[in-house]
């Protein structure tokens, strides 16, 4: 397993407060895509800020009611939506591995969210198992794409990152080797240079390593003031 990369880029502060991020996910439509009332988003967002430490954590709509290729379309960089890639028509099928606990609500936060710049340069497969040793849980894929929908900058050049948490299992029960990432279009290939710079959903080998793929984790999943 390699070493723990030293350097730290510089990431947003903190992320803005709940409520802000309840009227940026209304702004976008995401409520509708999900099938809740706004006052439902803003509600949950009012009663999780005087909770002890969800203030400083991250909204996410649970994947069943807001899939991933739903919600990468609204995220933009330069302009330019998101996308899928095109190898990717089964991006929604990729679930949460069974070691990962979603709360069983339409909405949730998670806390002490980290991009994971010091395993740049391991793979998916040496990285689950020292997240986990740190009682760390990874990103699922929607998750990642909220992120970046309420802190743009969290994805740059050379520091982008992987969603591990979601996996895609196969019929014989094996998981698929793809693992999800969310990073920035080089405009080449079948991404098209139109693309350049926009927001892009793909995958990486479970064995691979990337020097410029961090991986995106939190110390954990809760409803408000649980």
């Amino acid at each position: 397993m390699p070493e723990a990369t030293p350097v730290i880029p510089t990431l947003p502060s903190s992320l803005p407060a709940l409520s802000t991020q309840a009227e940026r996910l209304i702004e976008l439509g995401v409520h509708e895509i999900a099938g809740l009332p706004a006052a439902e988003l803003r509600g949950f967002a009012e009663a999780a800020k005087d909770a002890a430490d969800c203030d400083g954590g991250l909204l996410a709509v649970h994947p069943d009611r807001a899939p991933a290729s739903v919600l990468a379309p609204l995220l933009r960089r330069e302009g330019k939506p998101g996308f899928v890639v095109v190898d990717m028509p089964d991006v929604d099928l990729f679930a949460p591995l069974d070691t990962v606990e979603l709360p069983d609500a339409p909405l949730y936060l998670l806390t002490g969210v980290d991009r994971g710049d010091r395993m740049a340069n391991w793979s998916p497969n040496e990285a689950l198992p020292a997240l986990t040793a740190e009682a760390r849980t990874p990103f699922l894929l929607t998750e990642g794409i909220h992120w970046v929908l309420q802190q743009p900058a969290v994805l740059e050049r050379n520091h982008c990152f992987m969603t591990i948490g979601s996996r895609l299992r196969k019929a014989n029960g094996t998981l698929d080797a793809r693992t999800p990432a969310i990073w920035i279009s080089n405009g080449t290939g079948r991404d098209g240079r139109e693309r350049r710079n926009a927001p892009k959903i793909g995958w990486c080998w479970a064995g691979n390593r990337h020097t410029w793929l961090g991986f995106a984790s939190a110390t954990g999943r809760r409803l408000q003031g649980s």
